[in-house]
């Protein structure tokens, strides 16, 4: 089982979307269960969780973990495929964020577009590294800084800024024989205190002294 996969199939993406369909598929990432096994713990009948776990399987996200006998049944023992799941940009392929259309480096929307075309990027390579069975070259840095001012922060973007401008300067080399391009993204907004709230519940409180920095290459 994958920690995480990429869902860049649109019609994948809407079955994952389905509120049973989304139920099952955590049922399944805690282990293996039949058909039987769901229904008593989802309150369905058997019959209407098997309709749903042939259409999972059919886009992938779930798979079939072995079979056992009970009495004169055999029953299949289901896994879903991943821990969890991020829906690529390429499933709405036709209305996705395009960071190209505009560039403004204050602007929440536009760091919501450069992280979704981070999202399809690196849900792509992971998807042709697996099929060549190849490693994919990534990194991540993931941290937390709490300002006591607003021009603490702006002289921390500042400094940020011309650090990774420099680093880029020195070693980008544009005529380097052999050589690969990489893409570099540094965000950096308030932290959310909770988790997305469920229906009914209000918005999470946003804490706006302490913002997370965050920094990808692929």
């Amino acid at each position: 089982m994958l920690d995480v996969s990429v869902i860049e199939d649109s019609a994948a993406a809407a079955a994952t979307l389905e509120p049973v369909r989304a139920r099952l598929l955590a049922e399944l990432a805690e282990g293996p269960a039949s058909a039987a096994m769901l229904a008593a713990r989802v309150g369905l009948p058997r019959q209407k969780v098997n309709y749903h776990l042939r259409t999972l399987e059919a886009h992938g996200l779930v798979e079939l973990a072995g079979e056992r006998r009970k009495g004169n049944v055999t029953e299949r023992l289901m896994r879903a495929t991943a821990a969890s799941y991020v829906i690529s940009p390429l499933a709405l392929a036709a209305v996705q964020p395009d960071p190209g259309r505009f560039r403004d480096q204050l602007s929440a929307r536009w760091l919501l577009a450069v992280a979704a075309r981070l999202v399809r990027d690196v849900g792509t390579l992971i998807t042709g590294a697996a099929r060549a069975r190849k490693r994919l070259a990534t990194y991540a840095l993931d941290g937390e800084v709490r300002f006591a001012s607003a021009a603490d922060r702006a002289a921390f973007v500042e400094e940020l800024t011309r650090g990774v401008s420099a680093l880029i300067a020195k070693y980008h080399d544009a005529d380097g024989e052999g050589g690969r391009d990489h893409r570099i993204v540094v965000a950096l907004h308030p932290t959310v205190k909770d988790p997305a709230p469920t229906a009914g519940e209000s918005a999470p409180a946003v804490e706006g002294r302490a913002p997370t920095a965050i920094d990808e290459s692929s």
